[in-house]
């Protein structure tokens, strides 16, 4: 009897010492199991997401290219000089460009403010106006590329995204820009050489701008037509080989670099080049665009606190 009661004692506190551990172990399998579901949502074959309203995100294998333009290109400028090995570790890059729907869901949580100066091209002619990414002189839905966005107003959205989700966001860098452009290409554009083709792949100026705006008329365009005069929305085209939507032509994109004249000196491990320079790089041309900058090596460039209508932006982020 006493033997019977001993043993009752050993089993009532060995149960007691399962229960007490079983919420830690529990804990520790949840969070065993989140971790492993985050690490799901990050494929190098599918586009992934940090939230449900975040953007769509694909995955750029590291590698190296030549980054600037080949001495024979078309359209070639000498701020693409010289042509230089940069070597990209893997990261992550945004599929399209940031959407109106997303630019309005960063304002509502967060009540930042742009300002109201944009040049906008209305009734033929470029003004710099009153205005900003709300009201254009055409219209948009929230698919469309946000437009009137400064650097300044590119970077606190890509602070907020870090912040919501817990991930390093920001822009990409100038090189990890073109890299992801060209999709392991060595032409002028991701599809080939000619301008005329771009038409599948881009929202450029073309023959339906020229239809629709009367100072385009006056443009070298591209001898195609896209069926947009203004910003398609994004993804509206065929993608690069990497999966990316609209990386030349729609909006041009700011990325974290100071403007230089050259790459003389530039850094060859594909991060950032920035010091007191103060304008920023813009990157793959735009629905406003003629064939010499809507080009994976063209260039151009702006303050930080500039906004025009044909400029937007989208983002990148490091990866474990």
């Amino acid at each position: 009897m006493k033997n019977s009661k001993k043993y009752k004692l050993i089993i009532l506190l060995a149960t007691s010492a399962c229960l007490l551990k079983w919420p830690a172990q529990a804990s520790a399998l949840n969070s065993a199991n989140s971790t492993a579901a985050a690490k799901t949502k990050i494929s190098s074959k599918k586009p992934f997401r940090d939230c449900a309203d975040c953007p769509h995100m694909v995955v750029i294998p590291g590698g190296s290219f030549s980054m600037g333009s080949a001495a024979t290109e078309v359209g070639r400028r000498k701020d693409g000089d010289p042509a230089h090995p940069v070597k990209i570790s893997t990261f992550a890059m945004g599929k399209t460009e940031i959407t109106r729907g997303q630019f309005t869901q960063f304002v509502k949580e967060t009540g930042y403010k742009t300002g109201n100066k944009c040049w906008i091209i209305d009734h033929g002619k470029y003004e710099d106006r009153s205005g900003n990414w709300g009201m254009l002189g055409f219209k948009q839905d929230n698919n469309h590329p946000v437009v009137c966005i400064s650097w300044n107003d590119a970077i606190a959205y890509t602070k907020w995204l870090a912040r919501k989700t817990g991930k390093p966001y920001r822009l990409p860098s100038e090189a990890e820009w073109e890299y992801a452009a060209r999709g392991k290409t060595l032409t002028a554009r991701y599809w080939g050489e000619s301008p005329n083709a771009a038409c599948t792949y881009a929202n450029v100026a073309d023959k339906t701008i020229k239809e629709t705006i009367k100072v385009a008329n006056a443009w070298k365009g591209h001898n195609c037509k896209d069926g947009f005069a203004y910003t398609a929305p994004v993804g509206s085209f065929k993608a690069n080989a990497y999966g990316l939507n609209d990386m030349l032509g729609n909006v041009w994109e700011w990325t974290q670099d100071n403007y230089h004249k050259n790459y003389v000196g530039a850094p060859a491990d594909g991060s950032a080049w920035q010091d007191k320079e103060e304008k920023r790089v813009l990157r793959g041309g735009s629905w406003y665009d003629a064939p010499r900058f809507v080009r994976s090596a063209g260039r151009d460039k702006a303050v930080p606190d500039s906004r025009y209508d044909n400029i937007g932006f989208r983002v990148a982020r490091m990866l474990p």
